[in-house]
Order: C-alpha cells, then sequence, then structure tokens
C-alpha cells in the first residue's frame, strides 16, 4: 500500500502486555492519533471544534472500526502508522491505516467516520472544505 501521509506514535510502557507485545486494544488508540494527526495536517486547521467534544459545530464519530494484526510489536519506541483516505462519500468516508515497527507491517486496520453535527446530533454531509483539502491531497 502506498501512504502520501504517515506520523509516529510514541508506545508507553503500560501498552505493552504480558506478553511483553503492544496489547491489541492499544492499536485502536494509535489509529486514532494518527487520524487526529492527518485531519490537522490535511485540513490546515487546529480546528478545536471538529476534534473536541466542546462547540456545536461539525465533528465526526466512528462508525466502524476494523484491525488486522499482522506480527507482534515489541519496542517501547514508536511505531509509524500511514494514513490515506481512499475515497469520500456523502457523509461519510473511509480512513485506511498501516502500522510500521522496525521496517515490517505490524497491523492494518480501517475505519469509517461519519460527518456529524454536533448540534443537531445527527449526521450530515461532509463539509466542502473539507472535502475539496482531503481530495486535493489524495488525488481524488
Amino acid at each position: 500500500m502506498s501512504f502520501e501521509f504517515a506520523t509516529e506514535v510514541d508506545i508507553r510502557y503500560d501498552d505493552l502486555d504480558t506478553y511483553g507485545h503492544v496489547n491489541n486494544v492499544r492499536y485502536g488508540t494509535y489509529l486514532e492519533e494518527a487520524r487526529i494527526d492527518y485531519l490537522r495536517e490535511v485540513l490546515g486547521q487546529n480546528d478545536d471544534d471538529l476534534l473536541s467534544a466542546a462547540g456545536d459545530g461539525t465533528g465526526i464519530v466512528i462508525a466502524n472500526l476494523e484491525l488486522d494484526y499482522e506480527r507482534p510489536v515489541r519496542t517501547l519506541d514508536s511505531v509509524t502508522i500511514g494514513v490515506r483516505v481512499p475515497r469520500l462519500g456523502t457523509k461519510s468516508f473511509p480512513f485506511e491505516y498501516e502500522v510500521r515497527s522496525d521496517g515490517h507491517v505490524a497491523a492494518t486496520g480501517e475505519t469509517t467516520v461519519v460527518a456529524y453535527s454536533r448540534r443537531e446530533e445527527t449526521p450530515q454531509p461532509i463539509p466542502e472544505s473539507w472535502r475539496e483539502a482531503i481530495a486535493e491531497f489524495e488525488g481524488l
């Protein structure tokens, strides 16, 4: 897979389980951190309304999360996570991820996010500014 965006996520000591590798539940947090980094860079803003519970503008909610584990991560350093958006729907879009450690793919994943009106508490169309920024970055 090819990813135009990648970010480093630090592994914390308590991410490791009794087997000495990153516990499977931590990967969801890693994807979340990478997704936030992607949105901040690609949308070109530090929009606290987008990424926090405060405000009443447009946010995102997760509709689906899938993870496939390929090899254990046994380091206390960091992992590199590639992130991309392969397509845009009307109200939702997927993020695809590749988690790399020591030059190898450790896991792959996908989340589906839905644009969400905080004021109305309902899904809404993806804002045009998001659509344009993501399409330009991804070449969609």
